[in-house]
C-alpha cells in the first residue's frame, strides 16, 4: 500500500487498551475460580453450566463474525453489491431450526463434546471421524482469521505482519487458557461492543467524507450495489437469492448446530430455556446489527472508490486491502479513529480464535484423554484443569503457523471461509442430522455416509479452484478508473482481481461443459450438497444394512418424539376397526422416562 505508519499516540493507546481489557479479563475469570476453589475442567469448558443467556448470546454473535466480517463483508459488498445482506433470514431460519432440533438434544444429554452424542448414537468409528474433520476445519478456519487482521494491523501501522500474528495468537492464548468459557464468553462481549463501535465510526467518518448518507446512497443505486433481490434460479450463479435462503441456511446450521465452538456456548447455559428462547435469539439480534453496519460500510467504500477503484489502479494487490486502505486514505486525520478500526478488527479475531482454542481443547479432552487414556480417572480435578489450560496453550500457539497457510490466499476471505465450512461442516452436519432425526440410521450408514459426503464436497470444491467459474456467474460489478490520477498506477495495464482465484485460465481456453456446469456451483451449494449426500447414502446403507434396534429414545431429538405424538394422537381419533383382542394396542406409545422407555418404545 501507499502509506504505511500512520498510527498516531491516540491510535496506539486505542488497540493497547483493547488488548489489554482483554487480558484483563481471563486474569480476572482465573483469579475469581482461583479463590472460590471452583477449578475443574468442568468449569473451566462450561463454566459449570451457570452462566447467564445475555453475555452467551453476545459471545455466540461474536465468535463467527471475527475479521472476516470487519474486513470482508465491506469488500463483498463493494465487489457483488448489498445481496449479502439477505444472510439475516438465513440466520433466522438457522436459529430456528437449532433451538427445535439440536439444543434440545444436547443439553438433555448434559455432555461437553458433542462429538460424545456420536459415540453414543453411532460408535467410536463414527465419532474420531467426525472429530477429525472438525479438527481439521478448525485449524484452517482460525488460520484465516488469525491472518486478517494482522493483514490490517501491519498495513496501516507498518508493523511486521507476523509480529502482528505472534501478538495476536499470544494474547488470545493467554487469556483462554488461564479464564477457560468464561473468560472466552465475557472477552467476546467486549469484543463484539468494539466491532461495533470501529465499524459505526468508519460508517459515519466515511460518509462526512463523501458527503452524507444520501449522497452514498445515491452512488450506491447508481452503481447497481443496492441489488437485494435476485430471484435467478440457475444454480451457478454466486449469489441469488436462492443460493443464500438454501445454501446460507444448511452452512450456518452446520455451525450453529453441531460445532463445538457454538454448541459449547449453549451447554454452558443455566437451563435448556435460557439456551433457546434467549441466547439463541439475541444472538441473531447482534448478529444483524453487526453486518448491517458492516455492509452499509461497503457501501461507503464503493462511494469513495466510485470513479478510481484501487485494484485496477495497482494501489494494493488483493481485495482484502481494501478495508484498510479505506482507512489509512480517509480516516487517518481523526486521532484514535485508525487504532479503533484496527482494535475492531484485532476484537473480531481474538473472539473467534479464543472459541477454537476452547473448542479444541475440550474435544481433546473428552473425545482423546479421558476414553483412550485410562489414569485420566485417577487425576485431581486440579491437574486435569491444567492439563486442559497447556492444551488450550498449545492450539493457540498452533494458529501462528496456520496464519502463514492462510496468508497464501490472494481472493475474498469470506468465500474462502464459507467455501472451506461448506466443504468440511456440511457432511458434518449430515451425520448429526441422521442421529437426531431419523431413529433407524446406523453408524455404517453414518460412515460411509460422511465419506461419501466429504468426498463429493472435496471435489466440487477442489475442482472449482482449478477451474474458476466464468465471470457471468460470478456477478463482480462493474468499477471505474476514469477519476484516478496518472500517479496512481505502477504499471500500463489495469489488474483485475476476482475472488478466491489461485489459478488463472486462459478466456480463449476451450472448457468441458462439467466445468461450464458442475464445476460452477456456487461455492453456498458445497453445505447442502454435502449433508444431502450424506443423509441420502446413510439412510440407504442403514436400511441395506437391517438399520438399527432398541435405540435410546434421549437420542433422539425431542422435536421427533413430538412429531410422533400428534401424528398418533390423529390416528387414535380415526374409527378403530372392532377387534377381539382387547388388551392389545395397534400404535407404539412413547413413553418420556428414558429409564422404562426400552420396554415401550420401539423406533
Amino acid at each position: 500500500m501507499a502509506e504505511s505508519n500512520i498510527f498516531q499516540v491516540w491510535d496506539y493507546v486505542v488497540f493497547a487498551a483493547m488488548v489489554l481489557v482483554s487480558a484483563a479479563i481471563g486474569f480476572f475469570c482465573a483469579f475469581k475460580d482461583s479463590r472460590s476453589g471452583q477449578e475443574s475442567t468442568e468449569e473451566f469448558l462450561v463454566g459449570s453450566r451457570q452462566i447467564s443467556a445475555y453475555p452467551i448470546a453476545l459471545s455466540l454473535a461474536s465468535s463467527f463474525l471475527s475479521a472476516i466480517t470487519v474486513i470482508g463483508n465491506p469488500t463483498e459488498v463493494y465487489s457483488f453489491g448489498m445481496m449479502f445482506l439477505m444472510f439475516g433470514f438465513t440466520w433466522f431460519i438457522t436459529m430456528t431450526a437449532t433451538s427445535l432440533i439440536y439444543i434440545p438434544l444436547f443439553y438433555r444429554l448434559n455432555i461437553i463434546s458433542t462429538y460424545e452424542y456420536l459415540n453414543r448414537r453411532f460408535g467410536k468409528m463414527v465419532r474420531y471421524q467426525v472429530v477429525c474433520c472438525f479438527m481439521i476445519y478448525m485449524f484452517f478456519y482460525l488460520g484465516i482469521v488469525t491472518y486478517a487482521p494482522s493483514l490490517a494491523l501491519s498495513q496501516v501501522t507498518g508493523i511486521n505482519l507476523w509480529i502482528s500474528i505472534v501478538t495476536t495468537a499470544f494474547v488470545c492464548t493467554l487469556y483462554t487458557a488461564l479464564g477457560g468459557i468464561k473468560a472466552v464468553v465475557w472477552t467476546d462481549v467486549f469484543q463484539l461492543c468494539i466491532m461495533v463501535i470501529g465499524l459505526l465510526t468508519v460508517l459515519i467518518q466515511g460518509s462526512i467524507h463523501i458527503g452524507g448518507l444520501k449522497r452514498f446512497g445515491t452512488l450506491a443505486e447508481n452503481g447497481g450495489r443496492l441489488n437485494f433481490l435476485d430471484f435467478n434460479p440457475d444454480p451457478r450463479r454466486r449469489h441469488t437469492f436462492w443460493t443464500i435462503i438454501v445454501g446460507g441456511t444448511f452452512g450456518w446450521t452446520a455451525t450453529y448446530s453441531c460445532n463445538q465452538a457454538q454448541v459449547q456456548r449453549y451447554l454452558a447455559c443455566k437451563s435448556e430455556k435460557e439456551a433457546k428462547s434467549k441466547a439463541i435469539f439475541l444472538n441473531w439480534i447482534g448478529m444483524i446489527i453487526v453486518l448491517t453496519t458492516a455492509c452499509l460500510c461497503g457501501l461507503v467504500m464503493y462511494a469513495v472508490y466510485e470513479t478510481c477503484d484501487p485494484i485496477k489502479a495497482n494501489k494494493i494487490s488483493n481485495t482484502n486491502q481494501l478495508m484498510p486502505l479505506l482507512v489509512v486514505e480517509i480516516l487517518n486525520q481523526t486521532p484514535g479513529v485508525a487504532g479503533l478500526f484496527v482494535a475492531s478488527a484485532y476484537s473480531g479475531t481474538l473472539s473467534t480464535i479464543s472459541s477454537g482454542i476452547s473448542a479444541m481443547a475440550a474435544i481433546f479432552v473428552e473425545d482423546f484423554i479421558k476414553p483412550i487414556w485410562k489414569p485420566w480417572e485417577q487425576f485431581s480435578n486440579t491437574k486435569k484443569t491444567l492439563v486442559t489450560k497447556l492444551l488450550a496453550m498449545i492450539f493457540g500457539l498452533a494458529t501462528i503457523g496456520l496464519a502463514g497457510v492462510a496468508s497464501l490466499l490472494q481472493g475474498n476471505i469470506i468465500q474462502a471461509s464459507l467455501s472451506i465450512a461448506g466443504i468440511i461442516q456440511g457432511p458434518i452436519l449430515g451425520v448429526f442430522t441422521l442421529a437426531a432425526l431419523f431413529p433407524k440410521s446406523n453408524g455404517k450408514g453414518a460412515f460411509v455416509g460422511l465419506f461419501v459426503g466429504l468426498s463429493l464436497s472435496l471435489w466440487v470444491g477442489i475442482a472449482a479452484q482449478i477451474y474458476p467459474p466464468a465471470d457471468k456467474f460470478t456477478g463482480l460489478l462493474a468499477t471505474s478508473i476514469s477519476g484516478c490520477l496518472p500517479s496512481n498506477f505502477t504499471t500500463s495495464t489495469p489488474m483485475n482481481v476476482t475472488p478466491l482465484l489461485t489459478t488463472i485460465t486462459s478466456p480463449n481456453q476451450e472448457r468441458p461443459s462439467i466445468v461450464e456446469n458442475f464445476y460452477s456451483l456456487s461455492y453456498l451449494y458445497y453445505s447442502p450438497i454435502a449433508c444431502l449426500s450424506t443423509v441420502f447414502v446413510g439412510l440407504t446403507i442403514s436400511l441395506v444394512t437391517g438399520g438399527s434396534e432398541k435405540v435410546d429414545p434421549s437420542l433422539i431429538s425431542p422435536v421427533v418424539h413430538t412429531i410422533h405424538k400428534f401424528i398418533f394422537r390423529i390416528k387414535q381419533a380415526l374409527p378403530k376397526p372392532k377387534t377381539n383382542n382387547k388388551s392389545r394396542n395397534p400404535y407404539p406409545v412413547f413413553n418420556e422416562n428414558p429409564a422404562s422407555c426400552e420396554k415401550t418404545t420401539q423406533f
